[in-house]
């Protein structure tokens, strides 16, 4: 019953959410996209248009009802006026049995920030092993340029235990999601060493990674970005330094 009512959901989704161009090379091999998290938006394309077998990285609170509304609310709406968070507190537990339901049935991998990781950890070494790519949207509470957040950079060690396991190098590949274009672009990718120290690493991947994205978007004709935070409309930036969403911005 769950599972046909995740699909009933997903076909409503599809029939109202634009269809997304995919621009660039898309490697056959799997490997971990990295991209932009542009909000819901790029968990949406992914999952109802993904351009190649894949399983999605998801917050592991969003699988469990005791725990999805409290992340709901802080994810999404807690930088709403004061005025209207009382309605979004109670949204956000009116709406929790569907989060569980999605993303308990959608391509996705939980992610937790303790132990569990481990889980995390092995079933992405899993999903590579077994020839699907995996997508991770690493962005935090913490900005990086007008383009992207910085990233989380834990997710780099999944390409040391992949490499322990199968005695190949993963390759990480940055990737734009550009909702006011309808476009999602993939950049160059980049290979993981295991011959480096892994601390290093995880900020060389990260750092080039984000720069990747940033240099894919500002060499775009000028649009609107839709920025990790769940910021109001008004204050969402362009592509292009020192500018400001403007209402002839795409």
């Amino acid at each position: 019953m769950k599972k046909f009512l995740f699909k009933i959901i997903k076909g409503i989704v599809k029939l109202v959410y634009p269809r997304v161009e995919f621009v660039g090379d898309i490697p056959e091999e799997p490997v971990i996209f990295v991209g932009n998290h542009a909000q819901m938006n790029s968990p949406i394309i992914f999952e109802i248009y993904p351009p190649v077998k894949l399983r999605m990285w998801c917050a592991g609170a969003l699988f469990k009802l005791k725990d999805a509304p409290s992340y709901a609310y802080t994810d999404f709406w807690s930088n709403k006026p004061r005025y209207i968070r009382l309605f979004f507190k109670v949204l956000s537990y009116v709406i929790a049995p569907l989060c569980v339901i999605v993303f308990n049935n959608a391509k996705t991998i939980g992610v937790w920030h303790d132990t569990r990781i481990i889980t995390t950890f092995r079933k992405t070494v899993e999903t590579l092993s077994g020839g699907e790519s995996v997508v991770i949207f690493p962005e935090h509470l913490e900005k990086h340029n007008n383009i992207v957040y910085d990233f989380q950079t834990r997710f780099v060690d999944v390409a040391k235990l992949y490499y322990k396991k199968t005695g190949k190098c993963v390759k990480f590949v940055p990737v734009y999601v550009a909702p006011k274009l309808k476009k999602v672009f993939f950049g160059d990718s980049i290979e993981f060493s295991p011959e480096r120290k892994i601390d290093e690493h995880r900020i060389e991947i990260c750092n080039y990674l984000m720069d990747a994205i940033t240099d894919i978007a500002e060499n775009l004709p000028e649009h609107i970005v839709v920025p990790y935070e769940n910021l109001p409309k008004k204050l969402y930036p362009t592509n292009k330094k020192g500018q400001v969403n403007e209402k002839t911005c795409g």
